[in-house]
């Protein structure tokens, strides 16, 4: 598993190092666009114009609506989340590391095209830059998740340690992508605006060796033949089209005759997804609402990230241990490991809603902090929450969720493949909706700022009472 966490660690890198660079390059040209058509005597003998002086209303809107539509497309890309079931089949036929190694194509054009529209300003023009998330079509956040996820819920059958593993993907994200990330992206960018994506530029490419690193399966498979025992002919592979038709069949019998439990757990998810859309809105609301500099967001947003880590890496696992039911010497292997397996749902169902609970009430902490002192804790809370996917992730390999009526057993990789396409669908929702009520909140001003994280928090608490009906 630790090839695979680095994978995840160098990835979520290089992505968090995109974010705050690309903000500040498309904040600038708004900038500068806007003062050369009102107020010429603003700009500087280079042309730029103090950071200070790009927070006005009309500047930030534009900036809202621009990184609205750029989330878009790199959720639907054209379109992300409908070539997650081809490229998981084409990992079938090609291994997932061909298709890992695809997916940082994407990723490396959009650092390199950001930096050519901020720095070539001059012969390309601002909406320029939503040319470069389209290629999420050779795989975006959908296909990599997908295939992650379902890497490590193949490693082992044991509901702790499944979930345990889970604990630490998802600590690997939340400190590289939310702590080091945005604090590397802040000294350096501080330095050197374009360094930032350099540097991310040259961890995805660290990462193809990690990738080519990986095991296959097929390779445990080998080692575990008895080389005494004749070799069975491998079955005929069937074509890549007809695979292909053949999983998306699957995945609409899925989607249109599942278990209650896994349409509710299905539900969550989508909110979930959708809800959380409103972290990207972060480093504009600071800079915005307590008028701070987004090269210093970044370091708020780390203490934000260490909790999240600290929570993920030690104390959820901890928790997990504690309680794993006690083993019973008198009982039969099957009625122990049935005891486990519902020990292990209530712990995920518990811990599910209490994620939620904790997301609501931070998202509206965030909204209604008068000042940055109030902000920290209120991220603080809001970053409790972050254990969400690691509970309903061990729920989609409960034996109460993978049954699903009129379609037969779904097995743990076609599922996480359709709780990846149903989070896709409420990521790209949600990054339609949300830069829509940050551009209506500014247009009040004051406490409508917060309104997106009003959103957030009612998401989350609709969520929260489908858990509770999960049985």
């Amino acid at each position: 598993v630790r090839p695979l966490l680095l994978l995840v660690a160098l990835v979520n890198l290089a992505w968090s190092l995109y974010q705050l660079p690309a903000t500040r390059v498309l904040e600038g040209r708004l900038c500068r666009d806007h003062y050369a058509a009102h107020d010429p005597s603003a700009l500087r003998p280079d042309g730029t114009v103090p950071e200070e002086r790009c927070k006005l209303d009309g500047i930030q809107q534009r900036l809202g609506r621009i990184q609205g539509a750029m989330e878009t497309l790199w959720v639907a890309g054209v379109v992300d989340f409908l070539a997650t079931i081809p490229l998981v089949v084409v990992a079938e036929h090609r291994g997932h590391r061909f298709v890992l190694c695809l997916n940082l194509v994407p990723r490396a054009a959009l650092l390199a095209w950001t930096f050519a529209v901020g720095y070539f300003d001059r012969a390309l023009p601002v909406n320029a830059i939503l040319a470069a998330p389209a290629l999420s079509l050779l795989g975006g956040d959908c296909v990599f998740n997908s295939i992650v996820y379902a890497l490590v819920s193949e490693l082992t059958d044991d509901h702790v340690l499944r979930a345990t593993l889970f604990g630490y993907v998802n600590a690997i994200s939340s400190i590289f992508s939310l702590q080091l990330g945005p604090a590397l992206a802040s000294a350096t960018m501080t330095a050197l605006l374009w360094l930032p994506l350099w540097i991310g530029t040259g961890l995805l490419l660290l990462a193809i060796p990690v990738i080519v690193s990986l095991p296959s399966p097929s390779c445990a498979d080998d080692d575990e033949h008895d080389p005494l025992i004749p070799r069975p002919l491998p079955p005929a592979k069937p074509t890549l089209q007809s695979a292909t038709a053949a999983r998306f069949r699957a995945v609409r019998a899925i989607l249109t005759s599942p278990s209650r439990n896994l349409a509710l757990l299905l539900t969550t998810l989508f909110l979930a997804a959708l809800a959380s859309t409103d972290t990207k809105l972060l480093p504009l609301y600071i800079s915005k609402r307590y008028a701070w500099r987004l090269a210093s967001v970044g370091y708020l947003l780390a203490v934000k990230a260490l909790l999240n880590f600290l929570l993920l890496a030690l104390l959820l696992p901890t928790l997990l241990r504690w309680r794993r039911p006690p083993a019973t010497p008198l009982r039969s292997d099957a009625d122990a490991d049935a005891d486990a397996e519902t020990a292990g749902d209530q712990t995920s169902l518990a811990g599910a809603h209490a994620s939620l609970a904790l997301s609501v009430l931070g998202a509206l902490a965030i909204a209604l902090a008068p000042t940055v002192a109030a902000l920290v804790p209120a991220l603080l809370l809001y970053a409790l929450g972050i254990a969400l996917p690691v509970f309903t992730y061990s729920l989609l390999r409960s034996p109460r969720v993978m049954a699903t009526g009129g379609a037969g057993a779904g097995t743990g990789t076609r599922l996480f493949a359709v709780a990846m396409l149903v989070r896709a669908v409420g990521a790209l929702l949600g990054a339609v909706l949300m830069p829509a009520l940050w551009v209506a909140g500014l247009r009040v001003g004051g406490w409508a700022l917060g309104v997106p994280f009003l959103a957030s928090a009612g998401c989350y608490a609709v969520a929260a009472a489908v858990v509770r009906r999960i049985a």
